[in-house]
């Protein structure tokens, strides 16, 4: 219930006529979830608007931002603060990178919906729309520690092998020392544990059974 209200206030602001909220334009691969019909939602508009690419340009930055500024990370996702202390402060933040109104309505609705924790899975969801249209098909790999150059171009190099010939790899890595060893690889919707800390979980579940 609270989703769907949240949707019809994005929506509202992104489109101000009933007759656009209903000409939605859908993306070409589904996206789901609550951060899927927002993406959804923001993609329709920047269609209408002629404004994907910049609005894209916006995406890619937001989430530059969030990964390598950890003080404004913990301003957006912190759960205390006033929602209309966010919303003045990230309308200014944007304003003067010269953010499109559209992400700038994104942003401030989903302060005042108190969604802002869901602000990354809806930039990796935009992020998958445009990677379709460009016939990119994302592909992440997550690691205890970086991976150097070498094994980076290895890993491109096999996972080229899973997908289509008229399809490219997009390659994104994280970092997750939790996963003590070895990765975790995402292609698509497929989804590949080789981290040390799987193993050990699963072996623990084996001596639970022994004992």
């Amino acid at each position: 219930m609270n989703s769907t209200k949240n949707m019809s206030i994005f929506v509202r602001q992104l489109s101000t006529t009933p007759l656009r909220q209903a000409a939605m334009i859908k993306p070409p691969v589904p996206v789901f979830g609550v951060e899927g019909r927002y993406a959804t939602a923001l993609y329709s508009a920047a269609m209408k608007e002629k404004k994907l690419d910049a609005v894209e340009k916006d995406i890619k930055d937001l989430k530059v931002l969030l990964k390598q500024d950890a003080k404004f990370s913990e301003f957006v996702m912190n759960p205390l603060l006033k929602v209309n202390v966010k919303k003045d402060a990230l309308a200014k933040i944007f304003s003067k990178k010269n953010y499109t109104p559209l992400t700038l309505n994104l942003l401030v609705a989903l302060a005042e919906n108190g969604r802002l924790k869901t602000l990354v899975p809806i930039i990796d969801c935009f992020n998958s729309v445009m990677s379709s249209i460009r016939g990119e098909v994302l592909c992440q790999i997550v690691s205890a520690k970086p991976l150097d150059a070498p094994t980076l171009a290895e890993f491109e190099k096999t996972l080229k092998g899973f997908v289509q010939k008229n399809e490219k790899v997009f390659l994104e890595t994280k970092v997750d020392p939790s996963l003590i060893g070895g990765v975790i690889v995402t292609i698509g919707d497929r989804y590949i544990d080789m981290s040390i800390a799987s193993k050990i979980k699963a072996y623990n579940a084996v001596l639970r059974e022994i004992v």
